[in-house]
């Protein structure tokens, strides 16, 4: 039986002012899934997210991602987990403006203490994997929204992280960057074997998953 490398039972969660944002979630991803959860603005995209991000708790109920218990993380394990378990792609890129694209992408493992040859290497070959060395000298500026959203899928991977989390990635595309975005990162999880859980507004984009869900009024759904 395949590893589930996200794992909700019966979660809730709740703000201040009393209202559940989500209710009685129960999910399970199995490692090397690509997952897409569609649902409309407020429907609870964004703390779903966080919570598998370990930037929030559940009010009720259990969680578990890549094999720790959210209850039992402090802020330093959590923030260690992020770092060197999880890779996020943002809905604005999140570049360094007045670094290149290479340089760029080793941010991540910079973080990690991998040395600088080692980082230029593999940041290098990733590039090459998937057809974008001629990025490596641009600077953001220098490049498109879609090329930077493509930098920005490289970079989440270029650590081998065990879970990538996508939030909205594909909303300030046209519909042909958009395309060329999920096929690169349909073929970073077909080739790395690197679990992707994506939220999205539109269900033809969840639809690039493996797997499909529906997030309505706080409650998830399966669909395929």
């Amino acid at each position: 039986m395949t590893e589930a490398i996200v794992k909700m039972e019966d979660v809730w969660k709740s703000y201040a002012d009393g209202d559940y944002v989500l209710r009685s979630v129960s999910f399970e991803v199995p490692r090397g899934e690509f997952v897409g959860v569609h649902g409309r603005s407020g429907s609870g995209k964004s703390t779903f997210l966080r919570l598998i991000g370990l930037l929030d708790r559940p009010t009720k109920g259990s969680l578990t991602v890549v094999g720790e218990d959210a209850a039992r993380l402090g802020a330093s394990d959590s923030a260690r987990i992020r770092r060197e378990k999880l890779g996020y792609i943002f809905q604005g890129f999140n570049l360094v403006p007045h670094v290149t694209a290479l340089e760029n992408i080793e941010v991540p493992m910079w973080l990690n203490g991998v040395k600088g040859d080692e980082r230029r290497e593999r940041a290098m070959a990733d590039l090459k994997r998937f057809g974008l060395e001629h990025l490596a000298g641009r600077y953001p500026r220098e490049m498109s929204h879609g090329e930077q959203q493509r930098v920005a899928a490289i970079r989440a991977t270029v650590s081998r992280p065990e879970l990538i989390l996508a939030d909205e990635p594909t909303s300030s595309l046209d519909d042909e960057s958009a395309k060329t975005f999920l096929g690169l990162v349909t073929k970073l999880n077909r080739e790395l074997g690197t679990t992707v859980v994506m939220v999205s507004t539109d269900p033809d984009e969840a639809r690039a998953g493996t797997s499909v869900y529906r997030l309505g009024s706080g409650s998830l759904s399966r669909e395929t």
